[in-house]
């Protein structure tokens, strides 16, 4: 596979006599792909039925004739103002039952069918207009599904359309559900809160305490059906007229809709990465390792993300926007280190992206975006991004290519699980999304690649390791394919300890047919209290009693079964610190006769094919044993 690279491109935010000039320069700086058009919904129909497709002619032919590929993005997660005019209740409302409003973005509820309607307009019409256009190569649907919290809306529009997916849900003879079943499943016969019909049912918000953990669940559920449902109904337009592949563009953390069953319809899975933005803003490390970082980002979310879209994408996936220099909307926005946009961009390659495209192209001097650094600064100068996508696109003038095997290593990341963890956490701050990260973050540093697994999968032989960790609901077939399969199994913590709807079964957890361990009772833990293992490291956060004959692998200090074994599936009971997390690994990695290398501090290590890829997130120079790394840089070695 032969790697590209791209741009986000805003024509209607420029004078049409600088069109030209900057799809040369696009083109002479290496650039291969040119996103636009995801905005421009006003631009295209500036009033309802009125047309303007001129401009949009005109920069798609000169792009192409640069010998530049357009992806064309449908406009629709900025509704114009007559759209809101036209349909005054199609606005979200959050939590507190706050109108969304006009003035911005993603301003819209996934259940408004109006808006639904008004957007298979503009889509169909993009569809029928440029889907032979030899120059519109690929295509994306709206932008950045779920930012700024928009996938769960509690409008009044969601409510009655929650009201009609409850009654599918649960069914009874003829059109009305069965409101008994419901009862049942969420547990009503609590605080008298059974329901006599559907209509009766109300929102998950706004309670005197917190709402019930069935209800919750079920409400995120018909919301992430709502964000599939909304991104099919263009997908299957676009289909009708156009061959070319369809992409969305995903954000990082953004997990309240499930990005599986959205993939299910696309050909590939993008994402927007924001290394500097995204390390200050959606992740819960120590403040000397922000500091340690803060130009160079976190050494592990970058790769946690290219590898779970990875798997979204069914192994196709690029990133739709890269971070070029300074954005303007984290709580701190420093400048990248000389060196970090290339480094990020060949991390990206390395685990397998087809295509990278930097965000933006030239700097915007106006609204919400004026401080967001592009390759171009708002004068046109090239700024730091633009020399450093130069010499990566030098360098991949050199190569064929780069092609990736399966990991030796699994991960199941559920979206449902993180649903459950965020209804029900047990702890200020716990996520599921938090555990995964510190299990694959420990993985990276034991110099392993990963790859990340849906809940649907079936076959895991071809893994040594495989981790089930935190689904806090385990189907009873993934159970069984799991300890059925030659790999290596970890389960735990808070594996399989709730029903579908959130039931504690009779059976307690984890209720697994082939190791001997029960969950007698739980506990969380302070932030500023660890309890000491009697190996290397701390149990933080989350533990668990454990009872049963399976083997004690790992103690506490004070005799605490902590990890239990019995042949290839290990239940672990508690949430681990950084260092005992490495040693559990290292541990299971002797046990399988799995080679891991201890990588320096802010260096990691991703396997290609042919090459090993050394990445050096320090500012300093590190000394590996392959040699020395340069800061904010990487190495190539061939295997």
């Amino acid at each position: 596979m032969k790697q590209s690279l791209g741009v986000c491109y805003y024509p209607e935010h420029w004078d049409q006599n600088i069109w030209e000039n900057d799809a040369q320069q696009m083109k002479e700086l290496g650039l291969s792909w040119v996103r636009i058009g995801e905005f421009a919904w006003k631009e295209i129909e500036p009033t309802e039925g009125q047309f303007n497709f001129e401009w949009l002619d005109k920069a798609i032919k000169i792009l192409g004739q640069a010998g530049l590929k357009v992806v064309l993005g449908t406009p629709t997660a900025t509704p114009p103002k007559w759209v809101l005019d036209k349909y005054p209740d199609m606005l979200s409302k959050d939590i507190n039952g706050n109108i969304r409003g006009f003035g911005s973005r993603r301003h819209y509820c996934f259940s408004h069918s109006g808006y639904i309607e008004q957007c298979k307009d503009i889509v169909t019409r993009l569809a029928k207009r440029y889907g032979k256009n030899p120059y519109v190569c690929a295509w994306q649907t709206d932008n950045e599904y779920g930012c700024h919290d928009t996938t769960i809306s509690y409008s009044d529009t969601a409510r009655d359309a929650f009201r009609t997916w409850l009654r599918y849900k649960y069914p009874g003879k003829g059109n009305d559900g069965d409101i008994e079943a419901l009862n049942k499943e969420w547990g009503n016969v609590f605080w008298s809160m059974k329901y006599d019909n559907f209509d009766e049912i109300n929102l998950p918000n706004l309670t005197v305490t917190e709402p019930n953990p069935a209800h919750v669940l079920d409400f995120r559920r018909f919301s992430s059906d709502q964000v599939v449902n909304f991104n099919f109904s263009q997908v299957e337009i676009i289909r009708q007229y156009s061959n070319a592949p369809i992409a969305h563009n995903y954000m990082g953390r953004t997990t309240e809709f499930n990005h599986f069953e959205v993939g299910e319809s696309l050909d590939i899975a993008s994402w927007d990465s924001y290394p500097l933005g995204f390390s200050e803003d959606r992740l819960e490390t120590s403040d000397e390792e922000k500091r340690n970082f803060y130009r160079q980002g976190n050494p592990d979310f970058q790769a946690f993300h290219h590898d779970l879209y990875r798997a979204v994408g069914k192994g196709r996936w690029w990133i739709m926007e890269q971070q070029p220099g300074p954005v303007n909307w984290a709580p701190y926005n420093p400048a990248p280190l000389d060196g970090m946009v290339r480094l990020w961009t060949w991390e990206a390659f390395a685990h397998g992206a087809e295509t990278v495209c930097y965000f933006r192209w030239r700097q915007v001097p106006f609204a919400q975006e004026q401080m967001h650094a592009g390759l171009l600064r708002p004068d046109s100068v090239p700024a730091q991004g633009y020399y450093e996508a130069k010499k990566v696109a030098e360098e991949l003038n050199s190569i064929n290519g780069l092609e990736i095997n399966t990991a030796p290593i699994g991960i199941i990341f559920d979206y449902g699980a993180d649903a459950m963890w965020d209804i029900q956490p047990q702890g200020k701050g716990l996520s599921y999304f938090g555990l995964i990260f510190d299990i694959y973050s420990s993985l990276r540093r034991l110099g392993f690649s990963i790859d990340f697994l849906s809940p649907k999968a079936t076959n895991f032989n071809d893994y040594k390791l495989i981790i089930a960790s935190g689904m806090m609901h385990t189907p009873d077939k993934l159970k069984e394919l799991l300890q059925n399969s030659t790999a290596e199994i970890l389960f735990g913590p808070r594996s399989n300890a709730k029903s579908e709807n959130m039931y504690i079964e009779t059976k307690l957890p984890p209720n697994l047919q082939k190791i001997d361990v029960t969950v007698d009772r739980v506990q969380t833990i302070r932030p500023d209290i660890n309890i000491p293992l009697e190996i290397n490291g701390n149990v933080k956060n989350y533990t668990e009693e454990l009872e049963g004959k399976a083997e004690d692998i790992i103690k506490t200090s004070s005799g605490i079964s902590v990890l239990k074994s019995k042949n290839n599936i290990n239940y672990l009971g508690s949430w681990l610190d950084g260092n005992g997390f490495d040693e559990l690994f290292i541990s299971l990695c002797n046990k399988i006769n799995l080679d891991y290398t201890v990588m320096p501090y802010g260096v990691r290590r991703r396997e290609t094919t042919d090459h090993y890829y050394w990445f050096n997130y320090n500012e300093n120079e590190i000394n590996t044993i392959i040699g020395s790394i340069k800061g904010a840089d990487f190495v190539k070695i061939k295997k």
